[in-house]
């Protein structure tokens, strides 16, 4: 199936209903390091541009102090770190003690790479809160067992991380990337994008969605970042995995195409995409 604007109308997001922010969702982004604690600032900027209403980030914490002060929207939980710079063991028990707080969760941009991306991945897993995962996270997950999650998560990987999820190499996502989604969907009982030019978005049944849009400037550095961000806002507001996904998807890619009309082709910058979200929300 196409993913467009008349798409989306079968998977409608859930309605404004008033002013609280209490109405549109608790959501938790985990993000960013000492190497790129901006990620934590884009996934969160656009999770509140997707209308999430309360926001908590958990961050290093050696840049937890800069993330607050350049996010005064949320509140920001510095996490103990490894030497390496990846959360330390001691981190698993302080992040399923706030993913059990909120609606939501989106773990993964930006994070490094540790043996403890494995046990914060399943302790998110065990959860009640809806669950994006995305970059360091997706290369420690394990197949899921039926209805392990209250509801499906959503699995954002890009061909090296999906190759990663179905331990192959990357030639396969290239020949057959919509197989290779539906065969990850089934393993981790998800939703998954099989991110590239041509995005698709497939399910365990074997939908599927394909998405033609978007720029060659969405091709930049904390795209990705922006992406989950979305997800996340959606998924906090109530919706569930594959509409928040669907929509998160098109939002991306016509957010960019906007900005390839304004700005030009390449050139704009990943902090400039959330910036679109509302106007096409609204429309």
């Amino acid at each position: 199936m196409k993913l467009d604007r008349r798409a989306l109308d079968a998977h409608p997001l859930p309605p404004v209903v008033d002013g609280d922010k209490e109405t549109k969702g608790r959501l938790l982004v985990i993000a960013g390091s000492r190497e790129v604690p901006g990620a934590a600032l884009l996934t969160a900027t656009a999770a509140m541009r997707a209308g999430a209403g309360k926001l908590r980030i958990a961050t290093g914490e050696s840049v937890v102090t800069q993330v607050g002060m350049a996010m005064p929207e949320a509140m920001v939980v510095g996490l103990p770190e490894e030497e390496g710079g990846g959360f330390a063991h001691s981190a698993v028990k302080a992040i399923a003690a706030q993913a059990a707080k909120m609606d939501a969760v989106v773990a993964g941009p930006g994070m490094s790479q540790s043996e403890n991306c494995g046990k914060i991945a399943d302790a998110l897993l065990h959860s009640k809160a809806r669950l994006a995962l995305d970059a360091a996270l997706l290369h420690s997950l394990e197949p899921l067992p039926p209805h392990d999650h209250a509801t499906a998560p959503v699995l954002l990987p890009h061909a090296g991380e999906l190759a990663s999820l179905l331990d192959c190499d990357e030639e396969r996502i290239e020949r057959d990337p919509i197989a290779c989604g539906h065969r990850a969907a089934e393993l981790y009982r998800s939703v998954v994008l099989v991110k590239g030019v041509v995005s698709h978005v497939v399910t365990s049944g074997g939908d599927v969605w394909t998405y033609e849009g978007g720029a060659p400037g969405l091709g930049v550095s904390g795209s990705g970042d922006v992406l989950a961000g979305i997800v996340g806002g959606l998924l906090a507001r109530g919706a569930e995995p594959l509409n928040a996904l669907l929509w998160a998807v098109w939002l991306h890619g016509e957010a960019g195409a906007r900005l390839a009309r304004r700005v030009g082709p390449i050139g704009f910058l990943a902090r400039e995409i959330a910036g679109e979200i509302p106007g096409l929300l609204r429309g």
